[in-house]
């Protein structure tokens, strides 16, 4: 065994919270290095690929890159901040050789990065911190330091991890500095300190071809592509291989296309090495966590061990009246083929078959990240309707334990009184606080999952939309105990026809509406919350009788007040165990579970 380095190659991931600047850095890394030409049209967050990304700014699937600096290509993997999407988190680590910190100068590091930083460390990989955003007024920069070395000895960082090097960038103007108060440069300094800090891949130059896949993609001419990095030994194109699958059995299999990653396109190549990330196509059946190595002697490498998920829906065929106007997919076997792709490509999602035909249950680490697969699957034109989120609970003996979350609220100090009356009929008890001295506060909790679905929209409304909310899975705990839900009852329409303004006036009085005039409603669909607890059934088609004697004051204006309109998630958090909500391309409407009002009672 004979351990050589490639020196012309750096891998490198990049960690950070939820929006500190980590794709906008990417963007000024791909500028300075000469990716796009002087005159090139380029969207900002270039990384930011999917629709969904760019809406909700957050970063969703992992993503590979690379620049060449000083002719050395450094490979960038850009990793999704958000704790719900750690699945994809602790696959990037097996890509990379060292991890790159990114944190606001003001905001200091949050539980994301806690998350994201700890699976590095585990991993031992070396750390490089920058603190971005430093033109900003509340910079706290020095502060901000003080923060990161506290956190990585609370993550039980050893000696080496502790001496890390830090520079100070603005990723939106490209410039970065070696101090706090130091001269605006480019971003050579950090490029150089890549070079200095992230070490070289290391192989065995007498091992055989060992190559981890991490993530699968599609591509409409070449098909399914599997994309990993590669530990030990030359692929080539055209190559016959084997598959080693994660139950122990190997397949032969033939490898049609190659390609590398050069700047934001994949660029075919004849053959790769070791440290080389890459992607290839022609074997349709693969999966995350499996090992392509050589047929003459097949080395299987230890796959990829994800997290658990933590909560469940179950995804249902939509019977509604109203099915089949908006969407393209409606049937049992779309929905399902649906479900079984994203669950090859995603490991953090589990897809399994329940008692009735066209029914599933979806498991994955977090509601945003159910919302977002569901709201996915609308744009793709499926139909389908959602139960009510579910935690996932394990025994322990005789036990009962529930995932719990760390949560982390940043909000005014005036409103400490609302946050910590809410988190305790949530079951949430406070870790800590602390106050910056600024008029605002953050606190930390420790709660159930289930206490906190619903919970970002109320604490919005609560603090009007000042306070933001973070919060990550903090392992299992004995069950808490029971959490009140929606103490009220819904008004439920009780015929098929269209909503009409005369109808909604004389139910104002009874509750708050969630429905439009002229829109369309069925028996069994939820078009309000009622101001008492049991549920009420209405009609909300009624239209005014019309007579041919004038009054001066029948046709007085109708006051209506406007309805309440609901996301995905709030529509999630909203409904109980005998609801669902509709999901359609254009539409997302509530019902009851049994549509007959007979039946139900």
């Amino acid at each position: 065994m004979s351990i050589k380095t490639r020196k012309d190659i750096r891998n490198l991931a990049i960690i950070a919270h939820v929006d500190h600047g980590k794709t906008t850095l990417v963007d000024a890394m791909l500028w300075q290095s000469g990716v796009f030409r002087e005159n090139q049209q380029v969207v900002e967050r270039v990384m930011d690929s999917m629709d969904l990304e760019r809406e909700k700014g957050i970063t969703i699937m992992a993503k590979n890159t690379s620049v060449l600096y000083r002719d050395v290509l450094i490979n960038i993997v850009d990793t999704p901040g958000h704790a719900d999407f750690g699945g994809e988190v602790e696959r990037t680590l097996k890509l990379v050789d060292g991890v790159l910190l990114l944190v606001d100068a003001s905001e200091g590091p949050l539980p994301q990065t806690r998350f994201v930083l700890r699976k590095a460390l585990e991993a031992e990989l070396p750390p490089i911190v920058v603190i971005n955003k430093i033109d900003r007024s509340d910079a706290r920069s020095a502060e901000v330091l003080d923060e990161i070395y506290d956190l990585f000895i609370d993550l039980d960082a050893t000696e080496e991890q502790l001496e890390f090097p830090v520079l100070y960038t603005n990723a939106k103007a490209g410039t970065c500095r070696t101090s706090p108060k130091g001269e605006d440069q480019s971003l050579s300094p950090l490029f150089e300190q890549i070079l200095t800090t992230v070490p070289a891949p290391r192989f065995d130059d007498r091992a055989p071809l060992q190559l981890l896949i991490t993530t699968l993609d599609y591509d409409d001419y070449v098909g399914r592509l599997a994309i990993g990095r590669v530990f030990n030994g030359q692929i080539s194109e055209k190559e016959r291989a084997v598959l080693c699958r994660r139950d122990g059995t190997f397949e032969e299999v033939q490898i049609s296309s190659l390609y590398m990653y050069r700047g934001l396109n994949r660029e075919k190549v004849e053959e790769a090495g070791p440290g080389d990330i890459i992607a290839f196509a022609g074997v349709e059946n693969i999966n995350i966590g499996e090992t392509l190595s050589s047929i003459e002697d097949p080395r299987p490498l230890p796959p990829v061990q994800v997290d658990e998920p933590t909560i469940s829906v179950v995804i249902t065929v939509n019977d509604s009246p109203l099915s089949g106007r908006d969407g393209k997919h409606l049937t049992s076997r779309q929905l399902k083929d649906r479900l079984d792709k994203e669950s090859l490509m995603n490991v953090s999602i589990e897809v399994e078959e329940t008692d009735a035909p066209d029914a599933f249950k979806v498991s994955g680490r977090g509601e945003l990240q159910l919302a977002i697969l569901i709201e996915m699957m609308r744009r793709e034109q499926y139909e389908m309707c959602i139960g009510r989120p579910k935690v996932i609970t394990r025994r322990v003996g005789n036990i009962e334990m529930e995932p719990m979350e760390q949560l982390v609220v940043d909000c005014p100090d005036s409103y400490i009184g609302v946050v910590s009356e809410k988190m305790g009929i949530r079951k949430g008890r406070m870790v800590k606080m602390v106050n910056h001295g600024s008029g605002r506060v953050r606190m930390e909790f420790r709660a159930p999952s289930r206490g906190l679905l619903g919970f970002r929209s109320e604490l919005l409304t609560d603090t009007r939309g000042t306070a933001v909310m973070t919060q990550i899975f903090d392992g299992y705990a004995e069950w808490q105990g029971e959490i009140p839900h929606r103490p009220n009852g819904v008004l439920v329409s009780d015929r098929l026809g269209k909503a009409t303004a005369y109808a909604i006036e004389h139910l104002q009085p009874r509750g708050e509406l969630i429905v439009s005039p002229t829109e369309e409603v069925y028996e069994g669909m939820i078009v309000g919350e009622n101001s008492r607890p049991q549920d009420l059934d209405v009609n909300i088609t009624k239209e005014k009788k019309v007579t041919n004697i004038r009054s001066s004051t029948s046709e007085v204006l109708v006051h209506l007040i406007p309805p309440r309109k609901m996301s995905l998630e709030q529509s999630l958090e909203f409904i109980r165990d005998d609801e669902m909500v509709e999901v359609t391309p254009k539409a997302l409407r509530l019902r009851k579970r049994v549509l007959q009002a007979s039946r139900r009672k």
